[in-house]
């Protein structure tokens, strides 16, 4: 199975001067737990997970003055739509994270996360199991 056959399509895109707050209300109004962050000053496209915004709270920073450009990660590993979910995966546990920004012709088109890549794979384990 493919990445392009378990990531999301539906991307959540921010900007860099989203506070922590307005960015949680988004990811969690969708049910997600990373963002896109779009910021031409910082190298482009850059990713904000709920473990940067916990993280952030968890040091006593506010998450109404705090932006998402200063807890964005700009180092991102991207993912191909023709990956194997067997390369995301081990993308994810080499780099220890647990979503993916996809990318076809530059462009974001999905997000990948572990959750997918267990949605995709259960029906599999347990079909073989019952054999």
């Amino acid at each position: 199975m493919l990445v392009r056959d378990a990531m999301s399509t539906v991307v959540l895109t921010i900007g860099p001067d989203h506070t922590l707050r307005q960015a949680a209300a988004l990811m969690a109004t969708r049910r997600i737990g990373a963002a896109v962050v779009l910021d031409p000053d910082a190298g482009g496209i850059g990713i904000l997970t709920e473990r940067d915004i916990l993280n952030s709270v968890g040091l006593g920073q506010s998450p109404d003055t705090e932006r998402a450009h200063a807890h964005t990660t700009n180092d991102v590993v991207f993912a191909a739509p023709s990956w194997t979910l067997e390369e995301a995966a081990h993308a994810m546990a080499h780099g220890g994270f647990r979503h993916l920004i996809v990318l076809d012709g530059g462009e974001p088109t999905g997000i990948v996360s572990v959750r997918d890549i267990i949605r995709c794979w259960a029906p599999v384990r347990q079909k073989a199991g019952a054999l």
